[in-house]
């Protein structure tokens, strides 16, 4: 089979269009997929820097996101069958490759069955952000119809799916972008108010914008200074979940006086850790969204479409932060 290779760490250029053998299918819980299409996500940028930096070893195929039609299933699968659609999130980890390839071998609780009117590439496009997104607002706090949520990146690929799926449970939106194009995508996804922090100081405007009280959920997806400043527009006993680990830029004194709770998310856990019942509650989250989409109460946005073998083109694109939404990765 075809894939993207991981020749050693470093930049974009590292990415290698190889021949590999297919995978065999060797678990009783796991699906054989042909792959059509895979979502590519910041962490996978992060991941063919720094392979060393992630708990479970990487192998050299590297992307979480897919959407293709299974080819074969293991006797203890029943929820599938050779030619359903479906699409899933399952990082590379261990013996288990990533989705930059034509075939791949994915637990069959990670998966669910792609909707009828949901092309190949938008349903790659979904999954790690959606779960991220879902963990944060859902799982971790809770959110509810008379909440504000300030949503920071919301023109990103996390960001856009998080302004739905707040909208979608009745609370109100703010979210920072960087541009008046983004300001504008960011409002046609749901948000109600929005923030270049170009030219704005968000504090102030978030602020402003509550009343001098503060958002009562904020989503960090930018880490360092974002982060530390994001305590200061948080109401007293409120929320802050964060993708990325503080840095010593982070007054803690701010969030301890305001009896401020933080929430760390990373999504790939379950996975890197086996931990079956929370890999068995993201492929529940996927079919609730897939159920969300088919309604029409979700939507992802593809900024473009690349073919496999231009992977490397895909990570350089995403270093210059001026996609809007995801980018996606077609395969023959």
């Amino acid at each position: 089979m075809k894939a993207i290779v991981t020749t050693a760490a470093g930049g974009p250029e590292v990415l290698k269009l190889q021949d590999l053998p297919d995978p065999v299918l060797n678990r009783e819980t796991d699906i054989l997929v042909r792959v059509k299409a895979a979502g590519v996500n910041p962490v996978d940028t992060k991941m063919r820097a720094n392979p060393k930096a992630y708990t479970a070893p990487l192998p050299p195929v590297l992307g979480c996101d897919a959407a293709g039609v299974v080819e074969a299933v293991g006797g203890a699968v029943t929820a599938f069958k050779p030619g359903d659609e479906v699409f899933y999130c399952q990082p590379p980890h261990h013996d288990r490759g990533g989705s930059y390839a034509q075939r791949m071998l994915v637990d069959h609780r990670l998966v669910a069955k792609k909707p009828k009117r949901m092309s190949f590439t938008e349903a790659a496009a979904l999954p790690l952000v959606l779960i991220t997104a879902w963990e944060v607002l859902h799982d971790r706090v809770e959110v509810k119809p008379w909440h504000r949520v300030l949503v920071h990146a919301g023109a990103g690929g996390v960001g856009h799916v998080a302004i739905q799926l707040a909208r979608s449970a009745g609370a109100e939106v703010c979210t920072t972008v960087g541009s008046a194009d983004k300001a504008a995508f960011a409002r046609s996804f749901g948000a109600s108010h929005t923030i270049d922090y170009k030219q704005q100081n968000f504090v102030s405007a978030v602020l402003d914008w509550t009343g001098g009280k503060g958002v009562d959920i904020a989503f960090d997806t930018v880490g360092g200074k974002t982060l530390a400043d994001t305590f200061a527009a948080v109401c007293f006993y409120g929320n802050v979940i964060t993708l990325i680990q503080p840095g010593p830029e982070v007054d803690w004194g701010v969030p301890r006086m305001r009896n401020q709770r933080l929430s760390f998310e990373i999504m790939l856990t379950p996975v890197f850790h086996e931990l079956t019942e929370a890999m068995a509650h993201q492929g529940e989250i996927l079919r609730r969204g897939a159920d969300m989409f088919a309604a029409g109460e979700l939507r992802v946005h593809v900024d473009r479409t690349l073919p496999l073998e231009q992977a490397a083109e895909a990570h350089g694109l995403l270093a210059d932060a001026k996609t809007r939404g995801k980018l996606v990765l077609t395969i023959d």
